[in-house]
């Protein structure tokens, strides 16, 4: 079994950061002064994604929890995906990424480590995103729907058993959420998961527009606005500061706290432009320091009272995924590791010590 500590010592061994050093550490300075990180009740860590050779409950997927317990995180979103044909296909059903033993064993290992658990499913449509899902006749939304609250009861079972500490209802399903079959499933969800219930929109545009915040403990939201060119950090600060006060004015009308469940982008040139973009969308030069960049400024900018949480996407259950030369979403093996050691375990010292040699 590679040590847990195997992720840091290849941290220790990264590159000076392109964008110095002096800037990474000064943007999340005022985070050191944040009391509320600890508190039970924010979730602020990584999203981890299961691998098909490295599923929960395996050696691999633990010593992956364990490099993420490591930097700091205080929470895990669990994700287990569900699947459709097609946008407007009502063929909705669990996908073959994780088993609900695995489910099962993903909540209780993370718990083991001391993490809170937020259970986050996400619906993937081949060539296409969870936003596009919509159906073209009322009989095929009753199905759909009829699919998805079957699919979600099972999973909040399993989430209840384990005693998760939260349960998001939906992911980023901004066409869906108008419908008034809403209504009923939380209901539903609510006789069998006794924790949080949240449901994650798309940007602030879907947060502005759910009707049922009221209903829920939270108020969730992923985070993936155009931010312009990677070396104009003055504009990518401007777009997140307006995003960061929508979201407090959101919180402040439904009196609900907000939930980030998601910030990310990929470590590759052009990533700030177009964040949302995946490696198939777009081949592109690896830039892992403009992704600690970006996350940095993010975790600086919504650093406010009423956000109560922030998870990085993405973490995988493979121990040794990422590296300097990857060119996707995850933060492993890449500079944003030890930012995060500082944001979240105010452990910047290896900072300080090479910004003392500039």
């Amino acid at each position: 079994m590679r040590e847990a500590g195997a992720i840091l010592s290849r941290l220790r061994r990264l590159p000076r950061l392109r964008f110095g050093l002096a800037l990474l550490v000064g943007a999340l300075l005022p985070l050191q002064a944040r009391s509320t990180p600890s508190e039970k009740d924010r979730l602020d860590g990584l999203n981890v994604v299961t691998l098909p050779d490295y599923p929960f409950g395996s050696i691999g997927a633990k010593d992956s929890l364990a490099g993420a317990k490591r930097l700091g995180a205080k929470a895990i979103a669990v994700v287990p995906f569900l699947s459709q044909p097609s946008p407007d296909s009502p063929d909705l059903q669990r996908a073959d990424d994780m088993t609900y033993a695995e489910l099962r064993a993903a909540i209780r290992e993370a718990h083991a480590f001391g993490f809170a658990v937020l259970v986050k499913p996400h619906v993937v449509v081949p060539g296409h995103w969870a936003g596009a899902v919509a159906m073209g006749s009322e009989a095929d939304w009753e199905s759909w729907f009829g699919s998805y609250r079957r699919e979600l009861a099972q999973i909040a079972a399993v989430a209840a058993d384990e005693h998760a500490d939260a349960l998001s209802i939906g992911t980023e399903l901004e066409k869906t959420t108008q419908r008034p079959e809403w209504n009923d499933l939380i209901a539903a969800l609510r006789t069998v998961f006794s924790g949080r219930l949240l449901y994650m929109a798309h940007n602030a545009d879907e947060a502005e527009k759910v009707p049922f915040w009221k209903q829920l403990d939270a108020i969730g939201v992923t985070l993936y606005p155009k931010l312009g060119a990677d070396s104009d950090r003055d504009q990518r600060r401007k777009v997140m500061h307006a995003v960061a006060d929508r979201l407090v004015a959101l919180a402040a009308r439904i009196k609900k706290p907000v939930i980030v469940g998601e910030i990310g982008l990929r470590s590759a040139e052009g990533a700030a432009a177009r964040p949302w973009e995946s490696v198939t969308d777009r081949a592109s030069p690896p830039d892992p320091e403009l992704q600690a960049a970006v996350l940095a400024d993010w975790l600086t900018v919504l650093d406010r009272p009423a956000i109560a949480g922030i998870l990085i996407w993405c973490w995988l259950t493979n121990p040794d995924a990422g590296g300097l030369t990857d060119t996707d979403f995850t933060v492993q093996g890449k500079p944003t590791e030890r930012m995060l050691m500082c944001a979240w375990k105010h452990d910047c010292a290896d900072d300080q010590a090479d910004l003392h040699s500039h």
